[in-house]
């Protein structure tokens, strides 16, 4: 904007004084000569105002073409316009002024100002702007010019649009004629394209085959316009191994999300946390009215606490296996929805803890419910995991002895319910920051094993779920998120390398890990149910005496060996030490 606000007042001052001597024959009487700079900055500053308000110093020059073209010439005509009547209002003022030279610099300063922007234009496609990527513009949207004119943009240049609707093949959109997507790869060599943006949102097989197409035309700068839930602005990101792989469920009922958190008081524990941290910020944007996150990390939850910035929250920094503790927050506050999210939860170090495990995952869940029950809260959520099922290993083993306390345990008025699902992408302890930082280190990536298998969604999907099915529980169920298909790690490691553009890296097997599964379940049976949401469905209910599970988690704490109680109270718990 400075570049060519200086030019143009360099070129009006230029346009104006040329018009002068035009007018008197390059012999310009001194009277006149008294009031120029006047009449200049009169003039000016109305064409500034008008160039400002048709946003003619937001647009890069790089996409100036005949629309701009058309706004200058609107913007000088009133600009003009509004200084002859100025003139006409303040006469004595600004006079003497000959008529003509406002005409004749009127003509001048818009062919000058045009000139300038389309110079630049020129400069950058005669190849003398070497900088800038030559960028295929992938999905005929008029969108891409404005995320384009963003200064954190400026290094791509778009010189080719490819679009798969034919009603859209060869009309114009930038200047630029629309291809067909048959012509991606001769397109890529004759523009020596450098980099993508793809600008439509593809369902995710295609998106996967665009990838894949680009990738084996060597392009590595993949974009994709992302919207901002938050501001529904757009902006360019890296396409990454989440749009790629994740699965996008089609039934989410925001409506019924809203109703279900709007003008309620939250607790949500584990707050600070991967899932945690996503449900506070969904209960914030569905209308929350007081918010308490929980949390024993005062790292976490400063980070969440922060980013929410909003009286509504309310930091509380306790673990909930101190029950005095906690039993004083839920006396305070009295919840009326409760989001068990606190958990340890990754499997090798559980299994190097298992008293932590236990007392963190069990009896921290139990004092929770229990005290949702005393105090009143309409409903208690627990997130649970599909290592619940038929579990292999002690952290999956305390979710499901979580999951049959939740059902079993006399409620009252509490609704009791318990959601299951896979991983989700990018949370933290996860493959994919771990394979991350192990291909920024130049590699290896270590897979496991070349057949494990995981379920993944992404975070803020799988806690919209999490609500969802949490608005249509009544208690005692356990809602399984439909997390799509299993995607194989190694497959997952491949396409990490692929977005990376390093050819190079590879790809070591390292055997699983104590208790870690080739593959992971939902169910346990087939006895499931379906809801009204194709996304979700219920588990069938394991009945278990209440007065008894209380005293096995008891003796849980106190005896000596733990997997072979754990195994009595989960019998299809198979422990794998491997």
């Amino acid at each position: 904007m400075i570049f060519f606000l200086v030019f143009d007042f360099l070129l009006s001052l230029t346009s104006l004084y040329l018009s002068y001597n035009l007018r008197f024959n390059f012999e310009i009487p001194s009277d006149f000569l008294n009031n120029f700079f006047i009449i200049f900055f009169v003039i000016f500053f109305i064409k500034v105002s008008f160039f400002i308000y048709f946003k003619l110093y937001r647009t890069a020059w790089r996409f100036f073409s005949l629309y701009e073209i058309k706004k200058i010439i609107l913007a000088h005509i009133l600009s003009y316009g509004l200084f002859i009547i100025v003139f006409i209002l303040f006469r004595e003022e600004l006079s003497p002024l000959a008529r003509s030279i406002i005409i004749i610099d009127f003509m001048f300063s818009l062919v000058f100002i045009s000139l300038l922007r389309l110079s630049k234009r020129i400069i950058i496609e005669s190849g003398k702007g070497s900088k800038y990527k030559n960028t295929l513009i992938i999905g005929a949207d008029n969108s891409i010019k404005n995320i384009l004119n963003d200064s954190k943009n400026i290094d791509y240049t778009p010189v080719a649009i490819i679009d798969d609707n034919k009603i859209l093949i060869n009309s114009y959109i930038m200047n630029l004629k629309v291809s067909s997507f048959e012509d991606i790869e001769s397109i890529i060599k004759t523009k020596s394209i450098e980099a993508v943006i793809i600008s439509k949102d593809y369902e995710q097989n295609r998106l996967i085959n665009i990838f894949e197409i680009l990738n084996n035309l060597n392009i590595n700068d993949i974009k994709k316009i992302n919207t901002l839930s938050s501001t529904n602005t757009k902006e360019l990101k890296d396409i990454s191994v989440e749009d790629l792989l994740a699965r996008h469920p089609k039934d989410l009922d925001k409506e019924k999300i809203e109703s279900f958190i709007k003008n309620k008081v939250i607790l949500i524990t584990g707050a600070g946390g991967s899932i945690g941290s996503e449900i506070s910020r969904q209960c914030k944007l569905f209308g929350a009215k007081k918010l308490i996150l929980l949390d024993h990390s005062e790292y976490n939850l400063y980070n969440i606490t922060e980013e929410l910035n909003d009286n509504i929250v309310i930091p509380v920094m306790q673990t909930v296996r101190n029950l005095s503790f906690l039993e004083s927050t839920f006396e305070k506050y009295k919840p009326q929805i409760v989001i068990h999210a606190a958990a340890y939860k990754h499997v090798p170090l559980v299994e190097e803890n298992i008293l932590e495990g236990i007392s963190n995952n069990i009896i921290g869940t139990k004092n929770c419910i229990d005290l949702s029950v005393k105090y009143g809260a309409e409903k208690f959520v627990l997130i649970s995991t599909d290592k619940a099922v038929r579990p292999t290993n002690v952290m999956g083993t305390t979710k499901r002895v979580c999951e049959l306390y939740a059902q079993n345990v006399k409620s009252k008025n509490t609704e009791i319910i318990s959601v299951r699902f896979g991983n989700v992408l990018g949370s933290s302890g996860s493959v994919i920051p771990k394979f991350k930082s192990q291909i920024q280190n130049g590699g290896p990536i270590t897979v496991t094993h070349p057949d494990i298998t995981r379920y993944f969604m992404l975070i803020p999907e799988a806690c919209e779920l999490v609500l969802q099915a949490a608005s249509i529980g009544k208690g005692g169920e356990i809602f399984i998120l439909d997390m799509g298909e299993p995607i194989k790690i190694v497959d997952l490691a491949k396409k990490m390398i692929d977005l990376s553009g390093k050819k190079d890296i590879e790809i070591e097997f390292c055997g699983l890990r104590p208790g870690e599964k080739l593959y992971e379940e939902l169910l346990i049976n087939d006895s499931d149910m379906k809801t009204q949401y194709e996304s979700i469905t219920v588990a069938s209910k394991t009945e278990y005496n209440i007065d008894k599970l209380n005293s096995d988690i008891e003796e849980l704490l106190l005896c000596k060996d733990k997997i072979a109680k754990l195994k009595e109270i989960v019998p299809e718990f198979n422990h794998q030490l491997n």
